[in-house]
C-alpha cells in the first residue's frame, strides 16, 4: 500500500517536471532560454520542450509594436519659456537576444532618451515654433532614440508629442494676441468689403449714367429723325397741295373757285378775331372783299407766270 502510493507520488512529481518544462510560445512572441546560466537559444510561436534542471526561460519578449508612455517634462524654450512637453513613444523588438543582453530595461532607456532629446529639440526652437513645428520634433526624437537603440535589438517606428502646454500668463497673453489678431482680420475684412461696395456703387452710378445718357441720345435721335419726318412730310404735302391749286386755276373755273375759296376764309378768320377779342381795328375798306380777292388772285396769276418761266427753260 504504501509503495503504491510512492509510485503515484512519484508519478505527480514526474507530470509536474515535466508540466515546467514545456512552453508553449504564443505568436508574436519570443522567448530566451539559457543552459546552466549560458544563452542557449531563443523560442519562436509553438510548442517547445526544455531540458530538466538544465534549461530555463530567462527573458520573455513581445515582437508587436509597442506604445510607451513619455511622461511630462519641464523644457526650456530658446526664448526662455518653460513650457511642460510630453508623448508617446512607438518602438518595437526586432533582436530579443540584444534586447536580453543589450541593455537591461530598453523601455527605460528608451523613454529616458526621448526625453533628453525633446528638451535639446525645444531648446533650439521658440514658443511659437514649437506649436508649429510637432513634425521635426517627432523626426528629431525618432532618429536620435532609433540610432541609440539599434545595440539593444530595439527599432523606434515613431513618437508623437500630445500636449506642449506652456504657463498660465503665457496662455493669457497667447489669448491677448489672438483676440488682437482676429480683431486686426475683422477690421481688415470689414474696410475690404466698405471699398468694394463703395466701387461696385460706383461703378454701378457710372453704369447707370451712361445708360441714361444713350437713352437721351436714342431719344433726341429719335425726335429729330420724327420733326425731320413730320417737316419732309408736310412740305410734299403742301407741294402737292399747290401743285392741285395751280391745276385747278388752269381749268375753266378755276380762278372764280378759288376767288370764293379766299373770300370765305377771309370771313371764317375775321369772325374768329371777332370772338376772341373785345377790341377791333377794323380796316377802312372792310367791306371791299373783292378788293382783297383781287389782290389774291393778283398774287396767284403772278405765281402761275413764274411757275410758266421755270417750265418752258427745262422744256428747252
Amino acid at each position: 500500500m504504501i509503495g503504491t502510493i510512492i509510485w503515484i507520488g512519484l508519478i505527480i512529481l514526474a507530470f509536474v517536471i515535466l508540466a515546467k518544462y514545456i512552453r508553449v510560445v504564443p505568436q508574436k512572441s519570443a522567448f530566451i532560454v539559457e543552459r546552466l546560466g549560458k544563452y542557449k537559444k531563443t523560442l519562436t510561436a509553438g510548442f517547445h520542450v526544455l531540458v530538466p534542471m538544465v534549461d530555463r526561460v530567462s527573458y520573455k519578449h513581445t515582437l508587436k509594436e509597442q506604445a510607451l508612455d513619455v511622461v511630462s517634462q519641464t523644457c526650456i524654450t530658446r526664448d526662455n519659456i518653460s513650457v511642460e512637453v510630453d508623448g508617446i513613444l512607438y518602438l518595437q523588438v526586432m533582436d530579443p537576444v540584444k534586447a536580453s543582453y543589450g541593455i537591461d530595461n530598453y523601455q527605460f532607456a528608451a523613454t529616458q532618451l526621448a526625453q533628453t532629446t525633446m528638451r535639446s529639440v525645444i531648446g533650439r526652437m521658440e514658443l511659437d515654433k514649437s506649436f508649429e513645428e510637432r513634425e521635426t520634433i517627432n523626426i528629431s526624437i525618432v532618429d536620435a532614440v532609433d540610432k541609440a537603440s539599434d545595440p539593444w535589438g530595439v527599432k523606434v517606428t515613431r513618437y508623437e508629442v500630445k500636449n506642449i502646454t506652456p504657463p498660465q500668463s503665457i496662455k493669457d497673453a497667447m489669448e491677448k494676441q489672438m483676440r488682437a489678431e482676429r480683431e486686426k482680420r475683422a477690421l481688415i475684412a470689414e474696410s475690404e468689403g466698405d471699398k468694394q461696395a463703395k466701387i461696385n456703387r460706383a461703378d454701378g452710378d457710372k453704369q447707370e449714367l451712361i445708360a441714361r445718357s444713350e437713352g437721351e441720345k436714342q431719344r433726341r435721335i429719335n425726335e429729330a429723325e420724327g420733326r425731320a419726318a413730320e417737316i419732309e412730310k408736310v412740305a410734299v404735302a403742301t407741294a402737292m397741295g399747290l401743285k392741285e391749286i395751280a391745276k385747278v386755276i388752269n381749268e375753266k373755273g378755276g380762278a372764280e373757285a378759288v376767288n370764293l375759296r379766299v373770300a370765305e376764309q377771309y370771313l371764317t378768320e375775321f369772325g374768329k378775331l371777332a370772338k376772341e377779342n373785345n377790341t377791333m381795328i377794323l380796316p377802312a375798306n372792310l367791306t371791299d372783299i373783292g378788293g382783297v380777292v383781287a389782290t389774291i388772285t393778283k398774287v396767284l396769276e403772278g405765281a402761275k407766270s413764274v411757275k410758266a418761266n421755270i417750265v418752258k427753260p427745262a422744256a428747252k
